[in-house]
């Protein structure tokens, strides 16, 4: 085993978890953010960072969109095709088209640490992040979200172990304060899900103590590469 992924909704305790497991398996570990949160992540197409510092000196903040599942967001619900649909399409396409590239090179980079001996610990994974976008239960969903996740789960490296740091969805509410209780339920729930997709997979009780749940995952992979 040479990967293994930590997911969950937002306030589980993922990127502080994932590096103190990293550093707890010393050298023979490799931490890599892969979430969608530029401002976090270390490792990143020179292309990307270079148009992060161009936004960062206009004054604005790198980041991708909010809506990352792809859907179409409230001013436009119930919006019908038409030129403003086709505008958004397109609009979409091009900037997941960067995104797929930004996607490939971090999975080539852990790649890279797999073929040097390493165990990568992968904080959040873009596969299991999108992997609910294009379902039919969502209503407004674009074609370039859907399009986007089906590339992903037919075609994107898959970690050898996931992890999911799990706590109800109003302890994770009070943790982050933001977005809603019942958002954070339904990515909650489709975390869980992903054990039906995962050969590998563990859930971790994320309401303990951040000691206790390092040591647990920590004890888990070992457990897995002994």
């Amino acid at each position: 085993m040479r990967t293994v992924a930590l997911v969950g909704a937002d306030g589980a305790g993922k990127s502080s978890i994932a590096r103190a497991v990293a550093h707890r398996l010393g050298s023979r570990a490799r931490y890599l953010y892969m979430g969608v949160n530029l401002e976090q992540s270390t490792m990143m197409l020179p292309t990307t960072r270079l148009a992060m510092a161009i936004k960062r000196a206009r004054g604005g903040r790198p980041r991708m969109p909010a809506d990352w599942s792809g859907g179409a967001g409230a001013g436009s619900a119930g919006a019908g095709p038409g030129r403003w649909q086709l505008v958004r399409e397109a609009y979409a396409g091009v900037r997941r088209v960067g995104w797929l590239a930004e996607e490939w090179y971090r999975a080539l980079v852990a790649s890279v640490y797999r073929r040097r001996g390493h165990l990568v610990i992968f904080d959040r994974h873009f596969l299991f992040d999108y992997y609910g976008a294009g379902r039919d239960d969502r209503p407004g969903q674009l074609l370039a979200a859907r399009l986007h996740a089906a590339l992903l789960r037919h075609f994107y490296p898959r970690p050898d172990l996931v992890i999911c740091l799990d706590a109800p969805a109003d302890v994770l509410h009070e943790r982050k304060g933001e977005g809603e209780v019942e958002s954070l339920e339904r990515r909650r729930q489709e975390y869980l899900a992903l054990s039906e997709v995962s050969p590998e997979f563990a859930v971790v009780d994320a309401t303990q103590p951040l000691p206790a749940v390092v040591d647990q995952v920590t004890s888990l992979v070992r457990a897995r590469t002994a």
